[in-house]
């Protein structure tokens, strides 16, 4: 459940480097793993992973269910079939894989929960998302969710607006705002109040993440962080420069290759 930053769910226009991102994304499932622990579970419920990119955080959460079910969605068919291929020797056809925009979420009925690690801040209209959580969750039905939001990745993103005025970068990030929705707690709690949600807990907390030398860090920026900034450049000398500008600075930071991340999390109940 996306969750590059973190991973993208919206708004890529090439797919993603699935086995790579598979291999990489290793801060993901430690958060997944967090956000697991504040999720309630007998064991038999019915859960969607909104956003289960390749399935790591899906899986801890199928262990959590022994005679539940869960429904991975994604926007991504690389993402989607990447987790079929790792989830299906685990748990056979007790997932079912969704492909789908998570302001839509057309499943067949209502769910007793909703989880996701690392995606929401790719859905640029949050009050349509939580909308649509909201109406697929049975009455007492939780959310529990984690994101980027508030200051996430402030320096990196300091970094990116300097490249993007320069005359190189300009003509197609100069302007742009980014592809990301970085809310901060009060105002998520306001929205998930705003479509009925009741419970509601949100907070953020830092997590910075270090990456252990430049090559990491660039292909972590590539494949997780940077994958729609990178699509809108025209070349792949282009794309590269942008990765390497940003990787020869991130060498000179205090903590060096060191994403400073902050996660928002989230909780709320359907009455």
């Amino acid at each position: 459940m996306p969750s590059p930053s973190d991973r993208p769910d919206a708004g890529r226009a090439v797919e993603w480097d699935a086995a790579t991102y598979h291999r990489v994304a290793t801060p993901h499932v430690a958060w997944g793993r967090r956000v697991l622990d504040r999720l309630p579970l007998v064991g038999d419920e019915t859960v969607v992973d909104l956003g289960c990119g390749t399935g790591r955080p899906t899986a801890d959460l199928l262990a959590r269910l022994p005679h539940g079910r869960v429904v991975a969605v994604d926007r991504s068919a690389a993402m989607l079939a990447a987790a079929r291929d790792h989830l299906s020797p685990i748990a056979g056809d007790r997932v079912r894989f969704v492909r789908a925009d998570l302001g839509a979420l057309p499943l067949r009925g209502p769910v007793d929960a909703v989880f996701s690690t690392a995606t929401f801040h790719w859905v640029p209209d949050h009050p349509r998302l939580f909308a649509a959580i909201f109406g697929a969750l049975a009455p007492g039905g939780r959310l529990v969710a984690q994101c980027g939001g508030g200051p996430n990745l402030a320096p990196l993103r300091d970094h990116l607006a300097a490249l993007a005025a320069t005359p190189r970068f300009a003509p197609a990030l100069g302007g742009w705002p980014g592809p990301w929705e970085f809310a901060d707690a009060e105002q998520t709690a306001d929205r998930l109040r705003a479509v009925g949600f009741v419970e509601v807990e949100t907070g953020l907390e830092h997590a910075p993440t270090a990456l252990p030398d430049a090559a990491a860090y660039r292909a972590f920026l590539e494949t997780v962080v940077l994958g729609t900034h990178l699509d809108r450049l025209p070349t792949p000398a282009d794309r590269a420069a942008l990765l390497d500008a940003l990787t020869a600075h991130a060498a000179t930071d205090p903590e060096p290759f060191t994403l400073d991340y902050w996660r928002l999390n989230l909780r709320a109940r359907r009455p």
